[in-house]
């Protein structure tokens, strides 16, 4: 009597596990897929509203830590376990088999044509997008505050004129003659702001880089 119980639990398990195996390769696969989607028939009365984005909530998001919008195709990272999982949950909850994944994440994580925050989402229509899971912390409050120079070409030359204000104001009184001037504080200014304007023309623009708000979508790593 004993045998067949174990037996008939050892091939349940094995049934599970294979099961289990199967699913998560085909939401690898779909994760991975050239195959593109606009809408997941999702039942809107299971979904948390808090996980639900519109596309300009998601672009203000990207312009404001400097990230990525793109399918997940392109993402070079490793989804964790964790997410599969909240997948194979979300397409039991719904019924329905999700694809046309997208994540947000830092360029450096992207293969891009020539670890940290990404956010997996799934198409709703609409230009809505539900958040499935997300891991990291590149939506740190300290990387937006890193990021802001790089939000735009205005912000950048702003902090160029601030540092330069402030190291200018380090300049000991009477350096360069006996008695201060104001003609001479802005001489001295206009002195250090040339001189950081192009080291950060070297280091920016020089090797490519873009300070356009308008990246947050585009497959090229130098966009």
């Amino acid at each position: 009597m004993i045998r067949p119980i174990k037996r008939s639990c050892s091939n349940t398990l094995k049934k599970i596990l294979q099961e289990t195996t199967v699913h998560r390769e085909r939401i690898e696969k779909n994760i991975s897929s050239d195959k593109s989607t606009q809408i997941n028939l999702f039942d809107f009365d299971l979904l948390e509203t808090e996980q639900i984005f519109h596309i300009g909530q998601i672009q203000q998001i990207c312009i404001d830590y400097r990230l990525r919008f793109l399918d997940s195709k392109y993402f070079k990272g490793d989804i964790p376990a964790e997410a599969i999982s909240k997948i194979n949950a979300l397409e039991k909850l719904h019924d329905t088999e999700v694809k046309g994944f997208k994540i947000i994440a830092p360029s450096k994580l992207f293969k891009l044509k020539d670890k940290d925050d990404p956010l997996l989402f799934a198409p709703m229509g609409n230009d809505y997008y539900y958040l499935v899971h997300k891991w990291g912390n590149d939506l740190h409050p300290l990387r937006k505050l890193l990021m802001w120079p790089f939000k735009s070409i205005v912000n950048l030359t702003l902090l160029v004129v601030l540092i330069s204000y402030l190291t200018t104001l380090l300049v000991p009184d009477g350096l360069f003659s006996k008695n201060s001037s104001t003609s001479e504080f802005w001489i001295i200014f206009f002195f250090m702001f040339k001189c950081i304007a192009s080291v950060v023309i070297f280091y920016g623009f020089a090797l490519g880089k873009n300070f356009s708000p308008q990246i947050w979508r585009s497959k090229y790593f130098n966009a």
